[in-house]
């Protein structure tokens, strides 16, 4: 039973999604503080709403409602982005990769050498294509030793 959810949790797909899916939830952490703490405030100008204190512009008179763009909580969020991206690169990838190369198997690396179509000029067919995917056009193989 144990090596059987070993072996769920060292598939290839299982590591590569869930590390997607904590860039994408890191990602939205940046996009929600740009929209609270930069569009939000534009917005609010434009009806006469209030502000908030921070590190930022302030819009409107010292006598008026001013509203306040808070630049420190967006730097914030990037910063924490940056530390986050780290951790999850020390943590699972570097550990995940070392574990996949002791059974052989490349993740995580640079993507395969492509050659163009000189008929099309799409550029993401394999080397060792002999017909273009997308219009047919006969490709020379190129030998991939140097």
């Amino acid at each position: 039973m144990l090596k059987g959810f070993k072996s769920f949790l060292l598939r290839g797909d299982i590591i590569v999604v869930s590390v997607g899916l904590i860039v994408a939830l890191a990602f939205s952490t940046l996009i929600s503080a740009f929209t609270t703490n930069v569009i939000d405030p534009l917005v609010n100008r434009a009806e006469g709403g209030g502000h908030t204190i921070g590190l930022g512009v302030q819009l409107g008179q010292a006598g008026q409602k001013a509203t306040f763009i808070n630049f420190g909580a967006l730097i914030g969020a990037i910063i924490y982005f940056v530390i986050f991206m780290a951790v999850l690169y020390f943590a699972i990838v570097l550990p995940y990769k070392a574990v996949s190369a002791r059974r052989g198997v490349v993740v995580f690396g640079p993507p395969d050498p492509v050659k163009a179509c000189p008929a099309c000029l799409s550029d993401d067919l394999p080397l060792g294509a002999t017909k273009c995917r997308y219009c047919g056009t006969e490709l020379v193989v190129q030998s991939t030793a140097s």
